[in-house]
C-alpha cells in the first residue's frame, strides 16, 4: 500500500504538501471532539479550518504532481471516466512526460 502511495507522490512539492496536509486533516478530529463535548463554536471552526486547509494542501499537491487525488479517482471510476493515477517521471523520446 505504501509503495503505491509513494509512486503517486514523487514530486517533492507534492510530497511536502501531503506531509503537512495529512496531519492537519487528522488533527481536525481533536477540536471536533472538544466541540462535541463542550460546545463552543470556535472549536467547530478550528476543526473545519484544519480539515479544509489540510485537504486543500493535498489537492494542490496532486495538481502539482499532475495526477488525480484518490477521491477523484474513485468518483471517476464509478462514473466510468478516465483518470490519471500515476505520472511516470520517465521522459519519452520527444521529451514529453509519459503518463500511466
Amino acid at each position: 500500500m505504501f509503495e503505491g502511495w509513494k509512486k503517486r507522490h514523487q514530486n517533492k512539492t507534492s510530497f511536502i504538501l501531503h506531509m503537512i496536509g495529512i496531519p492537519m486533516t487528522i488533527l481536525a478530529i481533536i477540536p471536533l471532539i472538544i466541540a462535541i463535548a463542550k460546545g463552543p463554536d470556535a472549536w467547530y471552526l478550528a476543526a473545519l479550518a484544519l480539515f479544509v486547509v489540510g485537504y486543500s494542501l493535498q489537492f494542490i499537491g496532486h495538481a502539482v504532481e499532475g495526477n488525480d487525488a484518490g477521491e477523484t479517482i474513485l468518483v471517476k471510476k464509478l462514473l466510468g471516466k478516465p483518470y490519471i493515477a500515476i505520472v511516470d517521471k520517465k521522459k519519452s523520446e520527444d521529451g514529453s512526460s509519459i503518463r500511466s
